[in-house]
């Protein structure tokens, strides 16, 4: 009776098959290919059952599944290049320059590319978990305003998967206005590999937010920072961060790369200031 059933129920449904596309018709095949291995076989009703409420909930999964559009796409592999290419950058040792060394350990380090400028990388120790620098930074980003001098805002302009973010970023006026306002769009990702987390981005167009009056776009990237347990104290975090900016307009470089290195210097200071605040509540 049940081979039957399911051959009757295959002829109707043929049609509809044939106007499926992609996932919809394969999943749909795949229901019907299974219901008839299994009404084929001599297996109780309640067997029966079990098995196709698995199966069935394992493809509706797939069925909502939503695949990325062509711009998205685009996007995430934006961000792909600009982690891996700030990796590059930081793999290679040679022509490291120290910029500013501070009391505590804090350091910047600097270094000309020909196809990228002058590039900025902070070196800092953390006395906090790795965890709860990755929450500030990644869960946190779009509070970054409140404790951060340098930030006025960070608004996330769109979620592409579970790694990808579109931004829109304010920069804070330079004390004496040095530096006039700027703001800048960016594609990130957040990666974790084991212990080590790895937040990359790069400056990208996006049509919903063009050029706002009163900001100079300015452009960054490749630029990444690397989160990582100190080697034998798992409870502080080792930051790496690569700053690569330009700022656009007409700017001195001996300004540029004063504010630079400064900015990264406090970056530092008010990190550590917010998460012994928000560990202290």
């Amino acid at each position: 009776m049940l081979p039957a059933t399911f051959k009757l129920c295959a002829a109707i449904s043929y049609q509809h098959l044939r106007n499926m596309s992609g996932l919809r018709r394969q999943a749909a095949v795949t229901i019907s290919q299974e219901l008839s291995r299994l009404a084929c076989r001599s297996v109780g009703p309640s067997a029966w059952i079990h098995q196709v409420r698995r199966r069935s909930s394992l493809l509706s999964s797939r069925l909502e599944e939503k695949p990325f559009s062509e711009m998205e796409m685009s996007y995430i592999k934006q961000g792909e290049e600009a982690l891996q290419k700030s990796l590059s950058i930081l793999g290679d040792q040679d022509g490291w320059k120290t910029e500013t060394v501070v009391d505590n350990g804090d350091k910047v380090l600097s270094k000309v590319l020909p196809d990228v400028g002058k590039v900025f990388r902070l070196e800092v120790v953390v006395d906090q978990p790795l965890d709860a620098v990755y929450g500030e930074l990644v869960d946190n980003m779009e509070q970054m305003g409140d404790w951060n001098p340098s930030v006025k805002e960070v608004k996330i302009l769109q979620k592409i998967g579970k790694d990808t973010v579109i931004t829109h970023e304010k920069a804070a006026a330079t004390p004496g206005n040095i530096v006039g306002p700027r703001d800048f769009v960016s594609v990130r990702c957040a990666k974790r590999r084991g212990s080590t987390c790895v937040l990359a981005g790069m400056s990208t167009k996006y049509g919903a937010m063009p050029e706002q009056e009163g900001f100079i776009r300015a452009e960054n990237g490749p630029t990444c920072m690397i989160l990582r347990p100190l080697a034998g104290s798992p409870s502080q975090t080792k930051l790496t961060w690569l700053l690569s900016i330009d700022l656009k307009g007409w700017l001195p470089k001996t300004i540029i790369n004063q504010v630079l290195s400064q900015t990264q210097v406090a970056f530092a200071t008010h990190l550590r200031e917010r998460l012994a605040r928000a560990g202290a509540v």
